[in-house]
């Protein structure tokens, strides 16, 4: 009898310590652990995680569903799984690809300096080892917008559309909003600046996760390389040679990539609409899911 309280009492220590260790992790690291949330739905939807080797490194992906090829293509410094919520709504119909860039998630480099070449390249790579030739929709929110629409000038066999969200390549966004914000108010101002004024408030902990990772994380190593990034953005002579439709997605509220971001895409564009999403910023697919799907099904019907 006495072993079985002994051995019931650590197992109440166990689950008291993992407790613990959670609300540590949820205060101390709430974005490492909306990663984690995020990524695990990815697979309850039913995609499957997969690596790819590349010249750059393993590249990590998930993938799954049935219909049509579906690229789902992430921003600066966030990851596969900021796609969770629309990837439950489009695996019905769609085979999703949904990887994390270069840098980013789980691929490689792991550390250092990362640059959009190697972005581009780990983009390409993953696709190719997917689309199998077949062209695809490529669906890009910020630096993923930009490689999306890259990627179809240059390999234009492999892009059957575009949708960008809230991204594009042309020079010219907001150079006022601070994306490595140094402390709490810096992280408060820029995700006022992210978002619209209806939103949800950050939480304090969360805007100091923001601050630490703003250190040395994805996007303050994207960031390190700006000097290289000029190579790859595009002028509007060459955006009025894309010969795909292009659809833009956009957060009205973002005052970094602003609506008349969208609108000089619009002016120059061959084939273009503008879908715009009211009350959210820079990342609808995060803050305003329910819209974004809208918006979303919109463009791919279209």
């Amino acid at each position: 009898m006495a072993a079985i309280w002994i051995f019931s009492f650590l197992l109440l220590g166990t689950a008291v310590l993992a407790v613990a260790v959670g609300g540590w992790l949820f205060l101390k690291r709430p974005l490492a652990v909306l990663a984690w949330g995020t990524r695990r739905s990815l697979a309850a939807s039913g995609l499957k995680k997969i690596t790819v080797p590349t010249a750059i490194g393993p590249q990590t992906a998930f993938v799954g569903g049935a219909g049509p090829l579906l690229v789902l293509i992430h921003g600066a410094g966030d990851h596969a799984g900021t796609w969770a919520a629309a990837a439950k709504d489009l695996v019905k119909d769609h085979t999703l690809l949904i990887p994390d860039l270069a840098g980013h998630g789980e691929s490689a480099p792991p550390t250092g300096p990362v640059e959009a070449a190697q972005v581009y390249a780990g983009l390409e790579a993953v696709l190719a080892s997917q689309a199998q030739g077949r062209p695809v929709t490529l669906v890009g929110n910020s630096l993923g917008a930009w490689m999306a629409m890259v990627l179809a000038r240059r390999q234009p066999e492999l892009v059957a559309r575009v949708i960008a969200v809230n991204g594009g390549p042309l020079p010219g966004s907001s150079t006022h909003v601070r994306l490595l914000p140094a402390n709490r108010q810096e992280a408060r101002e820029t995700m006022a600046q992210l978002r619209d004024a209806s939103s949800r408030p950050i939480p304090d902990y969360v805007l100091d996760d923001l601050v630490r990772t703003a250190k040395n994380g994805p996007l303050a190593r994207f960031a390190a390389t700006a000097l290289s990034m000029g190579a790859w953005l595009l002028t509007e002579e060459q955006l009025r040679e894309l010969g795909q439709p292009v659809r833009l997605v956009w957060g009205v509220a973002d005052q970094l990539m602003p609506l008349d971001y969208a609108q000089r895409m619009l002016a120059v564009l061959p084939d273009a609409k503008l879908l715009p999403v009211e009350r959210c910023g820079h990342v609808p697919q995060m803050e305003a899911p329910a819209r974004f799907r809208a918006a979303l099904r919109a463009a791919l019907a279209d």
